[in-house]
């Protein structure tokens, strides 16, 4: 089977790393489009020996875009389009069915009850969404979480398939060696307890509350925040303005590290880590807080449908913070009054590793692969 992924970009970012891994474990021969951004993740799959074209989108209304996409999959003989993130999902269904590849799935990572991508949910957001969404056989929820709020919206249930974003366990195991190499490497004393915040730096991950909460902890708490983007800047001045900007450490954008680039990658840090913090209020995953579980980290999370979507007991570290900067200031007392655990993964974190999710994948690709024809390529349409 030949499979074409398209997705918006391919910086650092959940669902860019998601698909690079994603494609090591199926037994499918992949190549990837991005429209914009050919960023470390595209470095990261080139190294990896996928295809990667850059299709040089200029912007959301760039309709030339799309004829240029036709063409290319059209040449390319694929035997599925799998779409993933909104614009890509717009474009990719669309030149897809023109194209005449009728087996075409999108995967929606990034589905909040009011934002998408950060995007707000208008009714002109959802409308294009849903016409979109007609042109695949099936859309792939991260969580069943994501699977309601598409019912919510209108797709029918039998054109949704959980598949939840997968984790490499063995790649996240903690080590200790690495934990104490990473903490000298980065300067923090040997009697810091380390709190972590991993993801994009966007005011919709809401890092400002943990650091708000750190000013409210004696001074041996540190925050290492692991990401970069926009709200930088912003979450520096708010550490300097609390007092605690020399106990927070920024290390950028970590998850992929080519050879040869200095500084630890993101399970180094993540071993370095004694819990992770994650205070966004609308998750559709909580790729993170998974990781951290793999970690063997305790997790204080606002919004994670990971752990939400399972029983309690399969992740009993991980506790769900309801409030602000108050709230979480005296739930990290608390984790940290209860003790170190051991650092092995509980069985939340086992649930989502990487080769369970690659073989759900391959059962939906299976199905729509084999499918009854869909109605014939639409004429004239195109995304606005």
């Amino acid at each position: 089977m030949r499979a074409l992924h398209i997705i918006t970009g391919l910086g650092v970012g959940g669902a860019e790393q998601q698909l690079r891994l994603l494609i090591r474990h199926l037994p499918v021969d992949c190549e990837v489009v991005t429209l914009t951004n050919p960023g470390a993740v595209a470095d990261g799959l080139a190294a990896d020996g996928v295809r990667v074209v850059h299709l040089g989108m200029t912007g959301n209304r760039d309709l030339a875009a799309l004829p240029r996409l036709t063409r290319l999959i059209r040449a390319g003989g694929y035997d599925l389009v799998h779409t993933h993130l909104y614009r890509a999902c717009l474009y990719g269904r669309l030149a897809a069915r023109l194209a005449g590849v009728r087996a075409v799935v999108a995967t929606e990572h990034s589905l909040g009850d009011s934002q998408m991508e950060g995007r707000r949910l208008s009714p002109g957001v959802r409308g294009l969404y849903l016409a979109g969404e007609r042109l695949g056989r099936m859309t792939v929820a991260v969580s069943p979480t994501v699977a309601d709020r598409l019912k919510r919206w209108g797709v029918p249930a039998q054109r949704i398939e959980v598949v939840p974003n997968g984790i490499d366990l063995e790649r996240f195991r903690f080590d200790p060696v690495q934990r104490l190499r990473t903490r000298r490497r980065l300067g923090l004393p040997e009697d810091a307890y380390v709190v972590g915040g991993i993801g994009r730096l966007t005011a919709g991950k809401d890092f400002g509350t943990v650091i708000r909460a750190l000013a409210q902890l004696p001074a041996d708490y540190w925050l290492l925040l692991v990401g970069g983007g926009p709200e930088e800047n912003v979450l520096r001045r708010i550490a300097h303005e609390a007092g605690v900007a020399d106990r927070v450490l920024f290390t950028g954008e970590r998850p992929y590290v080519p050879d040869g680039t200095p500084g630890p990658d993101l399970p180094a840090l993540t071993a370095a880590m004694d819990l992770l913090a994650s205070p966004s209020p609308e998750e559709a995953f909580g790729l993170a807080a998974v990781e951290a579980l793999a970690s063997g980290l305790p997790v204080l999370y606002v919004s994670c449908p990971a752990i939400e979507d399972l029983p309690p007991h399969t992740a009993p570290a991980a506790r769900r913070v309801r409030g602000g900067t108050e709230e979480f200031a005296r739930a990290l007392a608390a984790a940290r009054a209860e003790g170190p655990r051991p650092r092995t993964a509980p069985e939340a974190a086992l649930h989502y590793g990487i080769t369970r999710s690659a073989d759900r994948l391959m059962d939906v690709y299976t199905a729509v692969t084999t499918a009854p024809a869909l109605s014939p390529s639409p004429q004239g349409a195109s995304p606005s």
